[in-house]
């Protein structure tokens, strides 16, 4: 096992849900709710990493996140640093590779909320925020939930994005699945097989864990409504 790789998958997957789960309620919540000209257009821009192979989204990365590029070559001059073959770079790139994982749950989540509770609680005179803060997120509780178990359990296992964008340097960009590729190329299939094992038992414990605490959640709050 190697843990430094672990731990690296770990706390990218942190950063990650971290930056992308209050932008995803935000986006989610305006998709739900508004109609607007070019709606489906953003619907489309959002689930393009679902379809577009994580080596194509990894090269536009690079080049767009580069020294060359006008956002690398600032970033370069503002922090004396560069972003890719860099964690933060690994960050970013994470986070763009998972919003459709994390809008697309909390968007179905807010779309089930019926208009008369907002109307209801607007009528009793709370404000928009704490309607946003009292009534939403508590309904959407699950949406939420979904979105960060998926987005934690993606990033953790991401492999194309990571090796285009970040390489392969310990302790900086060297996750677990470069880690097991690396294994692999070695021949040393033990360890492969227990880095992958440890992957493989979180994956499904932790999408067990979400369906049954979504379960509880959502038949608490329709037990609530009625």
């Amino acid at each position: 096992m190697d843990w430094q790789a672990l731990w690296l998958s770990v706390k990218l997957s942190c950063f990650t849900v971290l930056f992308l789960i209050p932008l995803a309620i935000l986006v989610g919540r305006g998709l739900a709710y508004y109609q607007f000209r070019g709606k489906s257009w953003l619907e489309a821009l959002i689930l393009v990493p679902l379809v577009l192979p994580p080596t194509v989204i990894g090269y536009y990365l690079l080049v767009g996140l580069g020294n060359q590029s006008v956002i690398g070559h600032y970033v370069e001059q503002i922090f004396g640093q560069q972003l890719v073959f860099q964690f933060s770079g690994l960050v970013i790139a994470s986070i763009l590779v998972n919003i459709p994982f994390a809008v697309q749950p909390i968007q179905r989540a807010y779309e089930t909320i019926p208009i008369d509770i907002r109307d209801a609680a607007a009528c009793c005179g709370m404000s928009r925020l704490r309607i946003f803060i009292k009534v939403e997120l508590p309904m959407v509780w699950p949406g939420v939930l979904t979105a960060l178990v998926l987005c934690f359990s993606h990033v953790l296992g991401e492999f194309g994005v990571v090796l285009m964008l970040g390489g392969n340097i310990a302790g900086e960009t060297k996750t677990i699945s470069i880690a097991i590729y690396d294994s692999v190329q070695a021949f040393d299939f033990d360890s492969a097989g227990m880095m992958s094992l440890v992957l493989l038992v979180f994956a499904v414990s932790a999408l067990a864990l979400t369906t049954s605490m979504s379960r509880r959640l959502g038949g608490h709050n329709g037990t609530s409504q009625r």
